[in-house]
């Protein structure tokens, strides 16, 4: 049994600014100590020393710890009602230049449905995605705009043939998609939020925070958002205090800041 997880917190702390006690221990636990024995190590200080040294270990490491399962249109229901609903509200209450945040964007799954999708609604020229997550190497995979055909399953059959080439068994985005989205480095428990945002994407993330974790984040987001903004978060959460955090619920998924 591996020991002294708490200084290995620490450490990891101090090498990553990923604050470990955010997550919940015994599944964060679980998955490091997979990968210490996949390393074949038998200790928490070995492995700081080894990926303090290792730079391809290193990433590794932060790959492994972040939980990268994403998909284009994930949950097609609620894309219909972003499409039909809040897309059309948002662009009557602030205009078409809309600011939208994808949060733990993951591989750009889903800042690239949202550009897709608010096409519908406004000119591809005015559509800017902040697209952010904590991962470098899902930050380049994104930028890499290269998926399986599992992926793009969702992705409505009149944007799969505009906006997808097939490359070999894989599918690439095209580069005004691409054109629209800037990806960027972002730790959601210690970095600063972007400001006066009018839709924020997170989804399926803050599942595997803890409950004060979460909360913090629920703040951060109803700061971020000009008043009336959105936010939408996956299908296997939920926020039950929304009305404390001064959020009104208008459908399942999505939350309107007062």
């Amino acid at each position: 049994m591996l020991e002294n997880y708490e200084k290995f917190k620490r450490d990891v702390l101090a090498l990553t600014t990923i604050d470990l006690n955010a997550y919940k221990e015994k599944q964060m636990r679980r998955r490091i100590n997979t990968l210490i024995a996949k390393n074949r190590l038998d200790d928490y200080d070995d492995y700081i020393k080894l990926i303090k040294q290792d730079k391809d270990k290193f990433e590794q490491f932060v790959n492994f710890l972040t939980i990268n399962v994403s998909e284009f249109y994930r949950n097609p229901e609620q894309w219909k009602y972003l499409d039909e609903v809040v897309f059309p509200e948002l662009v009557r209450i602030f205009g078409k230049n809309l600011k939208i945040w994808s949060a733990a964007c993951s591989t750009g799954d889903e800042p690239y449905s949202l550009v897709m999708a608010l096409s519908k609604h406004v000119s591809l020229s005015q559509i800017r995605i902040i697209a952010t997550d904590i991962d470098k190497q899902v930050l380049d995979k994104a930028r890499m705009g290269l998926y399986n055909e599992k992926s793009i399953v969702a992705v409505p059959p009149e944007f799969k043939k505009k906006y997808f080439t097939k490359v070999g068994s894989s599918y690439k985005i095209s580069d005004e998609i691409k054109r629209c989205v800037d990806f960027k480095e972002h730790n959601l428990l210690k970095d600063s939020y972007p400001r006066d945002c009018n839709l924020i994407v997170c989804r399926n993330v803050v599942i595997y925070f803890t409950e004060e974790a979460k909360d913090e984040i629920y703040k951060k987001f109803h700061d971020s958002l000009k008043r009336d903004g959105m936010l939408f978060i996956g299908s296997t959460e939920q926020i039950m205090n929304y009305k404390e955090l001064d959020f009104k619920r208008k459908q399942s998924f999505f939350f309107q800041r007062n």
